[in-house]
């Protein structure tokens, strides 16, 4: 698992009061320590494309984020301007609100619009927000994620309290079978948290704590 680690890994930085000193460091980090991908506010897209260009990291950025109760017409938006600018991964939220008043032909029409605008030009990662939902919302969330056609489905957005789970991952790999990506998001900040969480399901994991992973230091607390 060493040699293949750090490309499993978004090096993110999502807080609302990220500088852009901050952003040019985690795009350096991501450089020199062969990230998958930097995952960062919309904002910050188009100078973290300027940052990495000629490296095979990638941006990734979020959409309708982090409630996402914004309106399906804005999340299509917020993805067409995000590929304009250089994303080629966005993790959208769902809507959550949607989803427990069980509205599931809602929260699939959402997946299925950002997955369309997005096809052929970016991957998508579908946020079902674990730590708000029930074991069966889970399951439920995370097969409407497959059956919208995206490419993983996401624990959480770090900002709902909770992170990812060895038992949220087990089950979202369960109901998506093995081809699905499964992204564990939150809450993994050493070594042994992230070999947990792969050996669980997981295809890729979202930290703040990247280095201290594939070092093998103790992380923060960030997302």
């Amino acid at each position: 698992m060493e040699q293949n680690l750090a490309k499993l890994i978004d090096h993110t930085q999502l807080k609302p009061d990220t500088t852009k000193d901050k952003i040019e460091q985690i795009c350096i980090e991501a450089r020199d320590n062969n990230f998958m991908s930097v995952c960062v506010n919309p904002h910050w897209v188009s100078y973290c494309n300027e940052l990495l260009e000629g490296t095979d990291v990638k941006v990734c950025t979020v959409i309708g984020f982090p409630l996402g109760a914004t309106t399906t017409e804005t999340k299509v938006f917020e993805t067409r301007q995000a590929i304009e600018n250089g994303a080629t991964e966005v993790d959208m939220v769902i809507n959550v609100g949607e989803l427990k008043s069980g509205r599931t032909d809602f929260v699939l029409q959402d997946i299925q619009a950002v997955v369309n605008e997005a096809e052929g030009k970016a991957l998508v990662k579908v946020i079902i927000e674990t730590s708000l939902l029930s074991e069966e919302e889970k399951v439920t969330a995370s097969q409407l994620t497959k059956d919208g056609g995206a490419d993983f489905v996401k624990t959480s957005t770090g900002f709902s309290g909770g992170g990812a789970t060895v038992e949220d991952i087990s089950l979202m790999r369960k109901t998506v079978g093995p081809n699905l990506g499964v992204k564990a998001s939150g809450g993994v900040r050493d070594y042994d948290g992230a070999k947990a969480v792969i050996e669980a399901g997981a295809t890729r994991i979202g930290a703040s704590a990247g280095i201290a992973i594939i070092n093998g230091e103790q992380g923060s607390s960030d997302y």
